[in-house]
């Protein structure tokens, strides 16, 4: 919208040569430069549609002339906000040019506990040399290892000490991480029965309302295609969790699992 409000005031200054002499815009040798004499009435004036075209090329001139903010030279504390909303792809582009920010450990731990919200390595003590956006690297490595194949992006996880090898640990891993695949992940529970019970005890489903407690424990653990006993495990696991989530409930309408 803005370049298209930009042609119609450069078309409109063109068409009437008689904003060059009243001062808008005169041009020499293709450069824009501003006229004299020129009076505030005439800066205001306004083109076909209401467009102030002074304020439309007084706004690209100071533009050009600015040019792109140097982070560098504002507050820390800003400078970091701006760079946290960009994602791991333009953070890296930026730091090409704002090196020392853009590589700061914050904005990289930040975009690692957003992406995978838990990890084992979140609660150790980091080792020599270490460093988020090679963890941030590692994390991302290891997803796409998963979604190929779930126990080599288990086993990468591990070797690289970022998940411990205990049950309870890969299912927080997997209840706090949105970037693995669904159907992979599926097959992986059905296999990993261990890690499936420890993945259900981490939903809380106290004073829900029974299908929408239902809905959420199945976009966290998919269910099959067909019917089966794997599908039959599922609703049991979830019926024994919601009983155990709303015991006074079950009492008070007698129910069980």
């Amino acid at each position: 919208m803005g370049q298209g409000l930009w042609r119609i005031a450069r078309n409109q200054q063109l068409q009437q040569q008689g904003y060059s002499g009243q001062g808008y815009l005169a041009r020499e040798h293709g450069r824009r430069i501003p006229a004299n004499n020129v009076s505030n009435t005439s800066h205001r004036k306004q083109a076909q549609g209401g467009i102030d075209i002074y304020h439309l090329l007084k706004t690209r001139k100071s533009k050009e002339q600015e040019g792109f903010i140097n982070l560098e030279m504002l507050p820390p504390e800003l400078s970091f906000t701006i760079l946290s909303y960009l994602n791991a792809t333009d953070l890296c582009l930026a730091s090409c040019v704002w090196q020392d920010l853009a590589n700061d450990e914050l904005l990289w731990q930040g975009l690692c506990k957003s992406t995978w919200g838990h990890c084992s390595i979140y609660n150790k003590n980091p080792p020599l040399g270490f460093s988020f956006r090679k963890l941030y690297m590692q994390l991302d490595e290891g997803s796409l290892t998963f979604n190929a194949n779930p126990d080599e992006g288990v086993n990468y996880f591990m070797s690289k000490g970022i998940l411990d090898d205990s049950p309870k640990e890969i299912a927080k891993f997997i209840f706090c991480t949105r970037t693995l695949n669904w159907k992979k992940l599926r097959i992986y529970l059905d296999e990993r029965r261990d890690v499936l019970d420890d993945l259900v005890t981490l939903h809380n489903f106290r004073n829900q309302f029974l299908p929408n407690a239902l809905r959420e424990f199945f976009r966290h653990i998919h269910a099959p295609e067909e019917r089966g006993e794997y599908l039959e495990t599922l609703i049991t696991k979830f019926s024994h969790r919601f009983c155990a989530c709303n015991p006074d409930l079950m009492r008070e309408l007698g129910l069980s699992p």
